[in-house]
């Protein structure tokens, strides 16, 4: 580990420390918010169709039971380190740079990055798509149109955002509550029509021609995959909470709050349409079941429910975006330049690179519409490292029992960790082997800043552990070449 891990632009706070100034001061409600507004975008108003087409209500429950219980680790992961490390900051980068050095935390840092912004090119072409069921010319997402006025909607964030953290997490709260309000309004709907004989149906899909239940347990799992990202969401604003305790709550209600919404919009459906149509619903698949219980005017209700749900998450994700890279940049890991706040306390620099990589891809768009959906699923597939390192920390942690001197939830702490790094272990694998080769080229390519930051502040590069790291990453880049190159790996 690198002789700086120590090193703070800030004193470390307690739990207990109250922030002031332009650069914290987060409350619960906040924080709570960005990890509701950043899990839900718009996973969860396609959520019927996808899990209809991957299992049947059976397995679907036995494959939700193990992803809840998964995903409620990780949160208490996430809880945990939070209370018990409180002065690292960061949550997904602090953690993986404390346990495991200097350029496992920039690799964790980095894909994060990458993965969030070319998160946000999704979530805003998938906003004007949206926005073509009321008018035509942003059909799609990607027409000319469409483009300029994603492109109008990025720079009114970017704006936003540059007024201050506080100004932005104010405006996250008020959008979150009223993207709730759609998906609540479909579940009561769901309710009041459920019929338990659509439900009961075939329920372990003998007839589906979905697969055995462990087959479609497995597929449904799939789906899940990407469903939670977001929950640590409070944890990269840790440094920016008012009290550093809130931390955790903030995680774990988000992560309970965003399970049940999930959980009762996925099997009421099941209960409103047989699993086939469903299954064949174009997406956004809640907007047409709506339609099918209350008329036309549901559809609409949901569709403009989906339009501020994406607004949210963007934002949301805009503000995690330029999180994971000042906090790194102040501490060595990052270029120094990215660490520069203006007067409101926005990491501008950052929030400048990270919108005009947006704006670039956005425009890319108009000449390969296919290209940025590709993309999605490869940087995405680097936000699940971070989950690895997470919990791979606090296993760490506890077995050496570290912040235990009492002894005191030790074996409960460590049986939270193993359990997190099996399923953080088996998202990686979900995700597909293939992206850990393209993801490899992610972080070869990213190294340069890391290099760029150690060198600016006259610190060693690479440790002697580091450098077998980067030595993996380097060669595995040059056989993902390779396997594009004869198509043996594709990224589709």
């Amino acid at each position: 580990m690198s002789q700086d891990l120590g090193q703070r632009s800030a004193t470390p706070t307690t739990p207990e420390t109250t922030s002031t100034g332009p650069n914290a001061g987060l409350t619960l409600a906040a924080l709570t918010a960005i990890v509701v507004g950043s899990m839900i975008g718009s996973g969860i108003f396609a959520l019927p169709s996808q899990m209809a087409g991957a299992a049947a209500p059976g397995p679907l429950l036995i494959g939700w039971l193990i992803t809840g219980v998964g995903m409620l680790m990780l949160a208490f992961v996430f809880q945990s380190l939070a209370q018990r490390k409180p002065e690292v900051d960061g949550g997904v980068y602090g953690y993986a740079r404390a346990g495991f050095g200097n350029y496992i935390g920039f690799t964790a840092a980095w894909g994060y990055w990458v993965s969030a912004w070319i998160g946000n090119v999704a979530y805003l072409v998938l906003l004007f798509s949206t926005l073509g069921y009321f008018f035509d010319a942003f059909d799609g997402g990607t027409t000319v149109p469409a483009i300029i006025g994603a492109s109008i909607m990025l720079w009114l964030v970017h704006a936003l955002t540059l007024r201050g953290v506080q100004t932005a997490a104010f405006v996250n709260v008020i959008v979150t509550i009223a993207k709730i309000v759609p998906i609540l309004t479909f579940i009561a709907v769901a309710f009041v029509g459920f019929q338990a004989d659509i439900f009961t149906t075939d329920i372990w899909g003998d007839n589906a021609g979905l697969g055995t239940s462990l087959d479609q347990v497995k597929n449904m799992m799939l789906v899940t995959v990407w469903v939670f990202i977001g929950i640590e969401g409070a944890a990269v604003y840790s440094q920016r909470a008012a009290r550093r305790k809130d931390v955790g709550k903030a995680t774990v209600l988000g992560f309970a709050g965003v399970l049940a919404l999930l959980l009762m919009v996925n099997l009421l459906s099941y209960g409103l349409m047989e699993q086939a149509k469903i299954a064949g619903l174009d997406d956004p698949s809640m907007a047409y079941l709506m339609e099918d219980q209350v008329g036309s005017w549901g559809a609409a209700f949901i569709s403009l429910g989906l339009v501020v749900s994406l607004l949210g998450a963007l934002l949301a994700w805009v503000m995690l975006c330029v999180e994971i890279l000042r906090l790194p940049a102040m501490e060595h890991v990052m270029p120094k330049v990215l660490a520069h706040e203006n007067k409101h306390g926005s990491p501008a620099n950052a929030l400048w690179l990270t919108n005009l990589c947006v704006q670039a891809m956005l425009l890319w768009t108009l000449v390969d519409e296919g290209t940025y959906l590709n993309l999605v699923l490869l940087a995405t597939s680097l936000i699940l490292l971070p989950y690895l390192w997470s919990a791979g920390y606090q296993l760490l942690l506890a077995v050496r029992g570290e912040t235990y001197e009492d002894g005191h939830g030790r074996v409960r702490d460590m049986l939270i960790g193993l359990v997190g790094l099996v399923y953080a272990v088996w998202l990686v694998y979900a995700g597909g082997t293939q992206y850990l080769y393209i993801a490899a080229l992610f972080y070869l390519v990213g190294t340069v800043f890391y290099v760029w930051a150690r060198r600016e502040s006259r610190l060693p590069v690479f440790t002697v552990p580091e450098w077998v790291v980067v030595a993996v990453v380097a060669v595995t880049s040059v056989v993902a070449v390779v396997l594009l190159a004869n198509g043996s790996l594709t990224v589709l």
